[in-house]
């Protein structure tokens, strides 16, 4: 199992907190966001990881190499992050993908549970969803059938037909990101479409008469129990080191 992390992006709706800092090594709670990913990742018994970084990328590369010593960590650049979206920083992980793959973004906090809900799940192919009913247009929405079988994935889902938020993290099996890379090939080598949501991707294949049948489909596993926010503002940055404050104050 090989986990992929994207940490390219620019972070501009984190700004001033960014003008200096990648996201992912805002610091919460004493521990940066990239630190507790890692930590993470690492008690699920993972040790094969692939960066794709951009923005004050040796900041990064420098944090790992010091910390992480004893895992195995390939990195890629993306040295237009300014000009294109996260589907792009998948596509380049193409060549480095040999095995089934855990996926996130580098501005998530998690609880390491959710990393373990998904490993153990039957499905070779699963998103963590938080299922609730307080969804706002921002959100990455999912709708699912009755075998909680995904439906759509998007921002574009409608509110009231969803069951829940996919928190941005998702296990999928060698084959169905094989699948990945041949749409993202046809998007950005023939289409030129590289700046766009890598659900766009995951939902075209969902799609398929067919992905029922060839292994393709995607699982919605509930993670709602658990302590999970994406730091993409002010703030969720803010709202972020309130909550890790309280859970400070409530074990000590």
């Amino acid at each position: 199992m090989q986990a992929i992390i994207l940490a390219a992006g620019l972070a501009k709706r984190l700004r001033p907190l960014t003008d200096t800092t990648p996201k992912c090594l805002l610091d919460l709670g004493g521990v940066n966001l990239l630190h507790r990913a890692m930590d993470n990742i690492i008690r699920n018994g993972i040790k094969d990881f692939i960066f794709v970084t951009g923005y004050r990328e040796s900041m990064i590369k420098d944090y790992l190499n010091t910390y992480f010593r004893g895992v195995n960590i390939e990195f890629l650049t993306n040295g237009d992050y300014m000009n294109n979206n996260n589907s792009y920083s998948l596509w380049m992980t193409k060549s480095l993908v040999r095995e089934d793959v855990i996926l996130l973004d580098s501005d998530i906090l998690f609880d390491a549970r959710i990393i373990g809900k998904l490993l153990s799940d039957k499905h070779e192919n699963s998103v963590a969803v938080n299922i609730t009913p307080h969804l706002d247009a921002e959100q990455i929405k999912v709708t699912v059938d009755a075998e909680n079988r995904i439906l759509e994935i998007g921002k574009e889902v409608k509110i009231s037909e969803a069951v829940g938020e996919s928190i941005g993290i998702e296990k999928f099996s060698k084959r169905f990101m094989d699948e990945i890379f041949k749409v993202l090939d046809r998007k950005i080598l023939k289409e030129n479409n590289v700046n766009e949501f890598y659900e766009r991707t995951f939902e075209e294949i969902i799609s398929r008469e067919s992905s029922a049948y060839d292994g393709n489909s995607l699982y919605c596993v509930d993670v709602s129990v658990y302590k999970c926010m994406e730091i993409d503002t002010v703030e969720d940055y803010n709202n972020a080191v309130k909550s890790m404050l309280n859970y400070q104050l409530k074990n000590t």
